[in-house]
């Protein structure tokens, strides 16, 4: 694999979070996207727009037929960034935990889900969310869910069919960890909503945890289900007086 480290600031390497690049002193113009794909940095170049900033929730890219699933921006297209002064910058876990912003309250917005709590911790934070739907059916769910994603989501329904209390958990990206389902029982909870739900080696467990439980599992994808707190960003980044665009990027849909 060729080496981006030249591209990266020493800050990156050590925390792995914050300023990727810094390939530029000022800011004028900010693009927000879940992951630098060479699709979300291509669309990017061909603005032509100069001393810029693409916010990236994580700062590798993503692709769950790949060993490893993550794997590095394009060394090219970092130096096209380089040239045209736009930096990189990345927040995964702050935008995961609870607030305004975070991708499981936008998550749940997007699906008219109120949020009432948060749960699941990762890495010191609060990245679930629990809350009321407005369907009480999984199939009424899954359709709204599709609607907003613009895609096919997965369903498995281990569980009934009416959800509980219209009561749901959500969980922007990949929420199919045990130790997440546990806190749905405590809840009385039976519908999650997440983004990877695949069957594989990682997720077994967690599928026969749900399985055993009765808790049904839908999925988005990792991008769809992330991207809703990418767009909301554009209104903060407005609050800066900062333009802000949103750039689109293709679903995964392996990851379901």
């Amino acid at each position: 694999m060729v080496s981006i480290e030249e591209f990266l600031t020493d800050e990156f390497k050590t925390r792995s979070m914050g300023l990727v690049c810094d390939f530029t002193e000022k800011i004028d113009k900010v693009y927000t996207a879940v992951f630098p794909t060479k699709e979300v940095m291509q669309k990017v170049l061909s603005k032509k727009s100069q001393n810029s900033m693409l916010f990236v929730h994580h700062p590798s890219a993503w692709d769950i037929t790949k060993p490893g699933a993550f794997y590095q921006m394009d060394k090219t297209l970092l130096q096209k960034f380089k040239d045209q002064n736009i930096s990189i910058y990345n927040l995964h876990v702050p935008l995961d935990n609870y607030g305004e912003f975070s991708t499981s309250v936008a998550f749940a917005n997007a699906l008219g889900i109120k949020p009432e709590k948060p749960f699941g911790k990762y890495f010191g934070a609060l990245c679930g969310v629990f809350g009321k739907a407005e369907e009480s059916s999984i199939q009424g769910l899954r359709e709204k869910f599709e609607k907003a994603v613009g895609h096919k989501v997965s369903l498995y329904k281990y569980g009934d069919e009416e959800i509980k209390n219209k009561k749901v958990a959500v969980v922007a990206g990949g929420g199919n960890m045990v130790e997440v389902l546990e806190e749905l029982l405590s809840e009385n909870v039976n519908t999650m909503l997440t983004g990877i739900t695949v069957k594989n080696e990682i997720s077994r467990a967690a599928h026969e945890f749900a399985q055993q439980k009765k808790i049904s599992l839908l999925g988005g994808t990792h991008y769809s289900t992330e991207k809703f707190a990418c767009i909301a960003l554009k209104e903060y980044f407005k609050k800066q007086r900062l333009a802000c665009e949103f750039v689109e990027d293709n679903p995964m849909l392996e990851d379901l």
